[in-house]
């Protein structure tokens, strides 16, 4: 197929984004800001056909043959928001281009060429990741054209805010909810035999999926439009639990699992750092309470460092509650006297600065957010000497000559997936974790349940 099917698709999908670039040009003179006339000019209307057949016939010469679809999509005056899930893939633009739906993407997109051109025809809402107060107007637009009663196109979010293996579904972000009017659920499905789909910060590259799905033969897609959710009072005040809710029912919809992972926090798990845990960790607890302080995911990681480099520099000295929410920039609360006595209890408790095999066991499961952990074999192959107690140099000489000590003697018989494109033959609970799935991000609160009519 390399040799025949691919190239042939390839051509004859690169013409007829140039066929569809003209008319897209056109349609989008003018002032992307103001707003659309109502109702639309006949010619318009006639480019928006042409527009969605050429894509169509796009989609269809890359093996896309047949897309179904099921239920009913809302008009703008019932959801001027559709929320979309599971995203996986950069082919989830295929119910974009059927649709003609606004989006939200990065602003550098418009200057791609052509791409670019046909992009600014669906009119989206671009967000500046060199504007510092690009998220602050990139929600006050999204605002600002749900609530004009139809006059703008849907918006077309995709709350995940990054691509996963469709093994469940990850916190949703609040931006599409914060309007607080009524979205229409979207869900995705790729019933194929052999995943070639899937595009995600690990596996397979862009190209790699364009390469591989181009060469099937037939590729299958399948979009439900599920009813529209009408947010209760409650929810309008809370965009996080009306997100929350939203997402519970496409997960029911779509026979998955949630869990309140973020891909922060996925970051933060595969980030390279002393202790270099593998990357089927979990740090669902220690992510909880940095969204309880309120501290940026984004930058923990060099945070982290500089905390590291000042306790170095401590020499064994202790800090109060007080020096420690200095170190984090956090005011204090019941939130950070939590995580303060976790360490204290952890750390301060041991006056030759060891630990026993529990004290290992306390301190790996809170870590990873599991109940259950077999740590005997690890702290016995740590333990060279048979002291009964292991310091933390220990650790870290055992952690450097063994990086993936939790496959080999945490995990030992768990089948590791080597890319994100493989699909476990027992679904984990969660589809990230395979040990728990949570149901609130909220430390201390109570876990979001669904509405009630």
């Amino acid at each position: 197929m390399t040799l025949t099917l691919f190239p042939i698709r390839l051509l004859f999908a690169a013409f007829m984004m140039l066929f569809a670039w003209p008319f897209a040009f056109v349609a989008s003179l003018g002032c992307a800001d103001k707003e659309p006339e109502q109702p639309l000019a006949l010619w318009r209307k006639v480019v928006d056909f042409l527009l969605k057949a050429i894509m169509r016939t796009m989609w269809f010469a890359g093996g896309f043959h047949w897309v179904a679809v099921k239920g009913r999509q809302a008009l703008p005056t019932e959801a001027a928001i559709l929320t979309l899930a599971p995203h996986s893939s950069y082919f989830d633009a295929i119910p974009v281009t059927m649709t003609m739906s606004s989006i939200v993407m990065k602003a550098e997109s418009r200057d791609i060429p052509i791409w670019g051109t046909l992009i600014k025809y669906i009119r989206p809402v671009f967000v500046s990741r060199s504007d510092q107060d690009s998220r602050r107007k990139t929600v006050e637009e999204i605002r600002r054209r749900a609530q004009s009663n139809g006059k703008w196109p849907q918006i077309m979010i995709f709350p995940e805010g990054t691509c996963t293996n469709r093994t469940c579904l990850i916190t949703f972000k609040p931006g599409a909810f914060i309007p607080g009017v009524p979205v229409q659920p979207v869900v995705l499905r790729y019933p194929n035999k052999l995943d070639t789909i899937t595009w995600t910060w690990q596996g397979p590259g862009a190209l790699e999926i364009l390469w591989l799905t181009l060469c099937q033969f037939h590729n299958q897609v399948e979009i439900e439009f599920l009813p529209v959710y009408s947010p209760s009072e409650e929810e309008k005040r809370n965009p996080a639990l009306y997100a929350s809710n939203v997402r519970h029912v496409m997960a029911e919809a779509l026979g998955v699992s949630v869990t309140d992972y973020t891909f922060e926090d996925c970051q933060l798990a595969l980030a390279e750092g002393q202790l270099r845990l593998p990357s089927d960790t979990c740090l669902l607890e220690f992510a909880r309470l940095v969204r309880g302080l309120g501290l940026k995911p984004e930058k923990l990681e060099k945070d982290l460092d500089r905390y590291s480099e000042s306790a170095t520099l401590q020499k064994g000295e202790k800090v109060n509650l007080c020096e420690f929410a200095a170190y984090l920039e956090a005011p204090v609360s019941d939130s950070l006297e939590g995580m303060f006595s976790l360490f204290d209890e952890m750390y301060a408790s041991h006056e030759d600065s060891c630990i026993s095999e529990a004290d290992l066991s306390c301190i790996l499961k809170t870590a990873l957010g599991v109940a259950e952990l077999p740590v005997m074999d690890l702290f016995r192959a740590i333990d060279e000497d048979r002291k009964g107690r292991i310091s933390f140099a220990d650790f870290t000489r055992f952690t450097d000559m063994h990086p993936d000590f939790a496959e080999e003697f945490l995990y030992p018989d768990q089948t590791r997936f080597e890319s994100c494109t493989q699909t476990p033959s027992v679904p984990t609970p969660n589809g990230l974790c395979t040990d728990f799935s949570p149901e609130s991000t909220d430390p201390g609160g109570k876990p979001p349940h669904r509405k009630l009519d």
